[in-house]
């Protein structure tokens, strides 16, 4: 089978995931790649007792990986059978009141992002600033200060040799310095290593619903610290939203009620794309089906859930062995990984899916599709997880969590599902990414150290042939920015499905965001799409939806308000 991979797979490939010579040339191909990862992560059969099965599966997973029907995360991609061998994608860091717990987690954080990973912090647990320091008797200076060490260890070191690291800086809405937190990312020029997320907490959102304070708690003390009003400081964090994409929220109390191991510690923060609630030193590793895929033609396309089901139990499998072949940077982080056994699969491709299903995106019926749809995932990945259980034992710190209930069936992963950005892996995979709309359907890329790809959503041109309008001047004002609801051959029904991201009410993305979270055990990246007009009060609205409507977090973005954004469309609409 020859691999298909489009010009912007091959130049983010060998830019970033294949081998390299001492001279930084390029020594090994696509194919080889996905032959390696699946050589060594076959590897983990003979380590439970299955020798006879490492070639049959090495060849399953070469399959599902070379057709480009699943992908693990970025640094199996990149590590799996070199020396690193450092597999998983992201980790959270403890960060306690003192410089010493500060500074290991700084010399771990390094590590991490040496080997590809990204990290999450909560700095919520340090005094606030000009609070006592009773050792020397003078001033702290806060969580914001010690977080520009963290971002400048980052500057510092390059992951893998191919990127920088990315991190998730998390503080609770009643620590202190919330404020000073909230508002430190109207200077572009800071912590441009970091995304910056509240920790937003029941007891805020009853005072913000009831127009009223909520107190502010030291946490050297644990005593009260003043008080706030919650609609006040749910107002800046809206403004400074509109004006950078940040900060995003996470309801950690919703996160905390959904812990399945809370004998072993709360929540506290996330992942750098917030999909990923972890314990501190925990681990994930995570995968993304490529749900466009998963369809079957019969006189139009229509779901192929046995090929589905097949690929979700293929990837499961694959993700307990990842955990066992990863080499973690510290033996606390490989306890973690190992005692939990959390991964996280996902999905890529859903844009794509719903074009070939004719079903628009933010529609009641792709709403209702994408619960059916991840429900479907996580039934079988459940089923899987039990069935590695029989055939591997539980996950070893199954004893005191919420699967050890009377009656219960042991399960080999403390979790199994979450949906992750995609952001690079669709790049290789060349569909759209997790669950996000199309951006546009013509956009320049920009990758790895300011390199650009142009782009033309390759659907246009397969509907157009299914329904018998293609033409070389469609696809030509297609790639020069065009919209294709300007062009009199596209039928009404085929515009609707073509829809993008800020054709999309932003109520409706998070309705989509809330579908996936219902049957996802961790959380679920989703950026909510906002045109350059939107205003304050809809971001503010935004944030509340997603709290009504149950997701463990938001994230918005107001196009141009950043210069580094990543998709640039070519229409001058939204640019």
């Amino acid at each position: 089978m020859a691999l298909r991979l489009s010009p912007g797979a091959i130049t983010v490939l060998e830019r970033r995931y294949l081998k390299k010579d001492e001279s930084g040339r390029v020594v090994e191909t696509p194919e080889e790649m996905f032959r390696r990862v699946a050589a060594n992560v076959a590897q983990a059969e003979s380590l439970f007792g299955s020798p006879g099965a490492v070639k049959g599966l090495e060849e399953e997973f070469f399959r599902v990986m070379s057709s480009l029907e699943f992908l693990p995360n970025s640094p199996t991609l990149m590590n799996a059978g070199r020396r690193l061998q450092q597999l998983a994608a992201c980790f959270v860091l403890p960060v306690e009141d003192s410089l010493d717990s500060i500074f290991t987690s700084v010399k771990n954080t390094a590590l991490i992002h040496q080997s590809g990973g990204g990290t999450g912090f909560s700095f919520s647990r340090l005094r606030p600033s000009d609070d006592i320091v009773s050792s020397t008797g003078g001033s702290a200076s806060g969580p914001v200060s010690f977080m520009r060490v963290f971002n400048s260890t980052t500057e510092a070191i390059k992951q893998g040799g191919a990127r920088r690291g990315a991190n998730m800086g998390v503080l609770r809405v009643d620590h202190p310095d919330i404020l000073q937190f909230i508002t430190v990312k109207e200077d572009p020029a800071e912590f441009t290593n970091f995304n910056l997320s509240v920790a937003v907490t029941d007891p805020f959102m009853k005072a913000l619903e009831e127009d009223g304070e909520y107190a502010l708690v030291n946490p050297r003390t644990g005593r009260a610290a003043g008080r706030l009003r919650a609609r006040e400081v749910f107002r800046v964090i809206a403004e400074c939203a509109w004006k950078s994409g940040e900060p995003g929220l996470i309801f950690i109390d919703r996160i905390e009620k959904a812990n399945p191991t809370p004998h072993l510690g709360h929540f506290e923060a996330t992942n750098p794309c917030g999909e990923q609630p972890l314990l501190s030193y925990e681990p994930c590793n995570l995968g993304s089906i490529n749900v466009g895929r998963m369809v079957k033609e019969n006189g139009g396309w229509s779901m192929d859930w046995e090929k589905l089901g097949s690929a979700v139990a293929l990837a499961v499998r694959f993700l307990d062995n990842v955990i066992e072949m990863s080499k973690y940077p510290t033996a606390e982080i490989d306890a973690m990984a190992k005692g939990n056994r959390k991964t996280g699969l996902g999905v890529m491709g859903f844009a794509d899916l719903l074009v070939r299903l004719r079903m628009r995106y933010g529609s009641d019926e792709s709403n209702r599709f994408a619960g059916e749809l991840m429900r479907f995932i996580s039934e079988k990945a459940w089923e899987t997880s039990r069935l590695l259980a029989t055939e591997r034992g539980p996950f070893p710190n199954i004893r005191g969590s919420v699967f050890d209930a009377p009656g219960a069936l042991p399960v080999r992963n403390a979790t199994v599902t979450t949906i992750a950005p995609t952001g690079t892996l669709s790049i290789i995979a060349g569909c759209s990414s997790g669950i996000e709309p199309f951006f546009s359907l013509s956009y320049v890329r920009q990758v790895l150290n300011g390199v650009q790809i142009p782009e033309v959503n390759p659907l246009v041109a397969e509907v157009s042939k299914e329904e018998g309008f293609y033409n070389e001047s469609l696809i030509e004002h297609i790639s020069r920015g065009g919209d294709i609801k300007d062009r009199d051959e596209v039928p009404e029904h085929i515009k609707d499905v073509f829809v993008t991201a800020y054709e999309i009410l932003p109520e409706d993305h998070i309705k989509m965001q809330a579908a996936f979270q219902k049957y996802t055990d961790n959380a679920v990246s989703k950026t909510i799409n906002l045109p350059p007009e939107a205003t304050v009060e809809e971001v503010r609205q935004a944030y509340m939806a997603a709290w009504r409507l149950g997701c463990k977090g938001i994230t918005v973005y107001r196009s141009g308000t950043r210069a580094e954004q990543v998709l640039q469309c070519k229409s001058p609409l939204y640019c």
